[in-house]
């Protein structure tokens, strides 16, 4: 303010030492009252100041661009906006002015949504001061819920859908698209795609050139391979651990490159594509093949090199890690980093075919399950399941019943609600949900929220379309 007073006495002088001293011409100057502006309310003034009282009465005359925006939608003016301009009237011996911005919805969490005011002219004559734009921004709200589908494409079950609850915003991906998933965290760790039931097996050598042969039990198999073999990623989605079975299935990559063996890689079925019966599912299409992969540290990342069994030569590519990820995803089909998962505080709940154990009496078993959902707990999402019989329904569910002790179990268990929400049907029944019970989630930003799942089949009775329920609990 005291820039734009003393450019107004500046030209004030420069007035008064005209030729003609009975005519000075008296400047004043307008700006906003500050550069930017923050929506805590429904309707909030927005402040235009003068250097000095103004000797006439008069308006200024604002124009706005919109971003994410629609006036008259997200958001209205007292004045009203008129020819996509907003005339301001103000009377003389005014020192300031202001208008009423009305925000009519809300900007959900994720979103950024604006206005930038400018003032373009004003009828006395009044120089521009530095604040001559402001920026009108909506606050993000969290979601309060609703009915969301999470379809992962039918029954072939295409697709991994990455869910937000948050913003009730949601990113599907092929399951096909990655093959392997870098760790962005301190420790260099490395996932296999289960949702394709990969399997891998260490082999005794760190020498990639050498050729190598198939190995038939390196696979998920329809319930006969031991978990303990080691051949897949722990399930529960902790990374770290000492054993086979245990932790990832690609041990964690050594600082010494002599440590780092080549593996084996089952690069499991294709994305199927035959028609399924009637409330059934077709996951697995074709063989997806096999490969030869190796993995060392460059520097803060990551180093893969990889070929075909028989190969003598190999592809090598660098990787690197993004600390807004939980990994950074590899596809060895297009050789390049692939976008999978959404930045790691911005998705709860992932919908997809899974690698699972199962125990069918002799001890865990490799299993591969369609219609299973896993939570974020890497990214700080947590879980728990609530039976009717014990908690209540899920409309008269409210935050003042949440246990904090029930989510522990998910802090290590990505597994919570799994194939837990519903039935698996049988050779009379189609699947269905279990009504019986519902889950309380908290996010990573400390909201929390009651969720029940509607359907699991469409009108056709195709399994992969998903419907849940959600409400913010305050």
């Amino acid at each position: 303010m005291k820039k734009l007073l003393f450019l107004s006495l500046f030209v004030l002088s420069l007035a008064s030492c005209s030729s003609d001293d009975n005519n000075t011409v008296e400047l004043n100057g307008v700006a906003f009252a500050s550069a930017s502006l923050n929506l805590t309310a429904a309707e909030t003034p927005v402040v235009i100041n003068f250097a000095t009282a103004t000797v006439t009465a008069g308006s200024v005359t604002l124009t706005y661009t919109e971003n994410a925006v629609v006036e008259g939608t997200d958001f209205s003016t007292v004045p009203a906006v008129a020819a996509k301009t907003i005339v301001v009237p103000f009377e003389k011996g005014a020192t300031s002015v202001s208008f009423t911005f009305k925000k009519l919805k809300e900007a959900i969490e994720g979103e950024v949504k604006n206005v930038v005011f400018t003032i373009s002219s004003n009828s006395i004559n009044a120089i521009l001061g530095e604040n001559k734009t402001i920026q009108v921004n909506f606050n993000e709200t969290a979601y309060t819920g609703g009915v969301l589908a999470a379809s992962v494409g039918g029954p072939n079950q295409p697709n991994q859908l990455y869910l937000d609850l948050s913003s009730g915003i949601s990113k599907s991906v092929n399951r096909a698209a990655w093959d392997f998933g870098f760790y962005s965290g301190s420790d260099f760790r490395v996932i296999i795609n289960g949702s394709v039931k990969m399997a891998v097996k260490k082999l005794e050598t760190s020498d990639i050139t050498l050729p190598q042969e198939i190995d038939s039990n390196v696979s998920v198999g329809a319930g006969t391979t031991a978990a303990s073999n080691g051949f897949v990623d722990n399930p529960t989605g902790v990374l770290a651990g000492a054993g086979a079975g245990i932790g990832t299935a690609i041990a964690e990559v050594s600082a010494t490159d002599a440590d780092n063996k080549v593996y084996l890689v089952n690069m499991g079925a294709a994305v199927g594509t035959k028609a399924a019966g009637t409330g059934g599912v077709e996951v697995d299409g074709d063989s997806r093949g096999w490969k030869k992969v190796r993995i060392l540290r460059n520097g803060t990342g990551y180093k893969i090199q990889y070929a075909d069994l028989a190969s003598a030569t190999f592809t090598e590519k660098t990787i690197s890690k993004d600390a807004a990820y939980n990994f950074t995803f590899f596809s060895l089909t297009s050789g390049n980093t692939v976008s999978v998962e959404p930045a790691k505080e911005k998705w709860d709940l992932n919908f997809t075919v899974f690698t699972n154990y199962l125990n069918m009496g002799s001890g865990d078993v490799t299993y591969g399950y369609a219609d299973f959902i896993t939570t974020n707990s890497r990214g700080g999402a947590k879980v728990y399941q609530v039976l009717v019989s014990a908690g209540g329904s899920y409309a008269d569910f409210t935050k003042a019943k949440v246990v904090e002790d029930n989510f522990k179990v998910s802090e290590t268990d990505q597994r919570i609600i799994g194939a837990n929400w519903r039935n698996g049907g049988g050779p009379t029944t189609l699947p269905s949900i279990r009504t019986d019970r519902f889950y309380v989630i908290k996010d990573a930003a400390g909201n929390y929220y009651k969720v029940r799942f509607l359907t699991m089949l469409n009108e056709a009775s195709e399994r992969g379309n998903v419907t849940l329920e959600s409400a913010i609990l305050k």
